[in-house]
């Protein structure tokens, strides 16, 4: 099942990307490792979802029965969290989808909330920040950048963990999958990517690789070289 998406930057420093898709038949994909957290509102048949989605440790099988439907989200920055719903809640697809009030609005935290679009996006979250509804923790950027702030191990690990939903080498191992799908996409031999992104071995790769994204690195080339 292939998706083709439209996405966007965002002013905010809240949001790493707004994005898009349309989707015209149910099938089956693979969900892969993700350390963002996101917001996704579906559109199908005049019905309107909002979900809020955690991280995910691992690829998975997953399955979409709507069809003819529309969908968009919000992809937050790293560091970036609901406090009323923590990350490691929603890890691993214990995504929460907010109770409607009708057909134009959704329940949160006590009150009706118009629906988000896709070109509204960013006073949305706009307006969450002001409401107090979705912080950042400027220690995420820090540790990843390794520049740790001047507090105490376990205060950091804390906090850390508090806003992703990961620990700081969960992370770095799912970024750097992500890498090294996009070395293999570009058309790196298979022992280049091994050094540049910087695994142990070819064994080391094919394991993170199918762990994470679901496909051994042979599978991601093949299907890259397939006409879209």
């Amino acid at each position: 099942m292939n998706f083709i998406f439209d996405e966007r930057a965002s002013d905010l420093p809240y949001v790493e990307k707004i994005w898009r898709t349309h989707i015209e038949r149910a099938g089956t994909f693979i969900s892969l490792a993700e350390s963002h957290g996101e917001i996704v509102v579906m559109k199908h048949r005049g019905r309107v979802e909002l979900t809020i989605r955690g991280p995910e440790t691992k690829a998975t099988p997953a399955h979409c029965t709507v069809v003819d439907a529309e969908f968009f989200g919000i992809v937050f920055k790293l560091g970036t969290f609901m406090p009323h719903l923590p990350a490691r809640r929603l890890l691993d697809r214990n995504d929460v989808t907010l109770p409607q009030t009708s057909g134009k609005s959704f329940w949160l935290k006590g009150s009706a909330w118009q629906f988000p679009d896709y070109e509204n996006a960013d006073t949305f979250v706009a307006r969450l920040v002001r409401e107090g509804l979705l912080v950042h923790d400027p220690i995420v950027g820090a540790v990843l950048q390794d520049k740790l702030p001047d507090m105490s191990v376990r205060t950091i690990q804390r906090r850390f963990l508090q806003a992703t939903g990961l620990t700081h080498k969960t992370i770095r191992q799912i970024e750097r999958a992500k890498h090294a799908q996009t070395l293999l996409q570009q058309g790196v031999p298979i022992l280049d990517v091994v050094y540049q992104a910087g695994y142990f071995d070819q064994p080391h790769l094919t394991r993170s690789l199918k762990h994470l994204l679901g496909q051994t690195p042979a599978q991601i080339i093949r299907m890259s070289l397939e006409p879209a």
